[in-house]
């Protein structure tokens, strides 16, 4: 009796060997996963910690140098200013530094402090390293003197009341009177409008070299503008109209000279100068509602 030998056929061994060299493969991948994984993060978390201590000793150092006394005001340069106060601005900037110094100065809280002064209209604020701040001031300029209900102020062209006329202004000889001091936005308006027409006034007056005959104007009624003169050492009242204020002065001078204690003002009527008698005043002034 034969005895019948089993052979395996080649396909079935090559499928075994094909199949334990890809379990020997995964158990390789499994086991060196582990250590690629260390050999990338362990480094990058070492980098990053040593990044993270460079950059807080770089700021301990910077605000350590900054905020040292080579970084200390000892230079505050201030300019433009005529009718400002330079030692105000510069208290300001010296003790808004004080602890800062110059490097760390907050330059747009010193800007807005400075600006809330009287005649600052804008200030530049500026580093000058190491030790010194410079501010550029530009100046809000008196455009006429408006009496008010407590006082005598100066004010821009724009409006703005700026301090009260300590002294006599050289430059602003004639007052405004009329100024509306409500805060409405008529009011707004109409005072922009009497400023115009007060410069307008200066302008035509200088020509006519009559601005020294003008002590002030009355612009309360924006319709009958009037000029305020002296004659006999009376004050009269002379209506200007609303244009050739130069000729219509010059005028009501000549119309009242010598006449100033019997009249006390000169109507514009027409192109008529006509004078008003200072009797007839008093009795419309008393006739007047309250």
């Amino acid at each position: 009796m034969k005895t019948q030998i089993k052979r395996k056929s080649v396909s079935s061994k090559t499928a075994r060997n094909v199949k334990r060299r890809r379990a020997s493969v995964a158990k390789r991948t499994v086991s060196q996963r582990p250590s690629r994984l260390g050999s990338f993060f362990v480094p990058s978390f070492l980098s990053l910690c040593l990044l993270i201590c460079l950059g807080v000793l770089g700021t301990l150092g910077y605000q350590s140098v900054t905020a040292s006394t080579f970084f200390g005001v000892k230079s505050i340069d201030v300019r433009g200013v005529e009718r400002s106060s330079r030692d105000d601005i510069a208290r300001i900037v010296a003790i808004s530094t004080e602890k800062s110094g110059v490097w760390n100065a907050d330059l747009l809280e010193i800007k807005a402090k400075v600006e809330k002064m009287a005649f600052v209209k804008n200030a530049a604020v500026s580093r000058v390293l190491p030790n010194g701040i410079r501010v550029n001031i530009t100046e809000r300029v008196p455009s006429a003197i408006v009496r008010l209900s407590n006082g005598d102020f100066l004010v821009d062209s724009e409006g703005n009341l700026l301090a009260p006329v300590k002294s006599k202004e050289a430059k602003l000889p004639v007052t405004l009177i009329g100024w509306d001091e409500s805060k409405t936005e008529r009011a707004i308006k109409d005072n922009l409008e009497r400023l115009k027409t007060y410069e307008k006034m200066m302008a035509e007056w200088q020509d006519f070299d009559l601005v020294t005959r003008v002590t002030s104007v009355d612009l309360a009624d924006l319709r009958e503008p009037k000029a305020i003169t002296q004659d006999s050492g009376m004050p009269v009242s002379i209506d200007v109209g609303k244009d050739s204020f130069g000729e219509h002065l010059r005028k009501g001078i000549s119309a009242i000279v010598g006449k100033g204690m019997t009249f006390g003002a000169v109507n514009l009527v027409g192109q008529n100068m006509i004078l008003s008698s200072r009797q007839t005043q008093e009795a419309q002034q008393i006739a007047a509602p309250q």
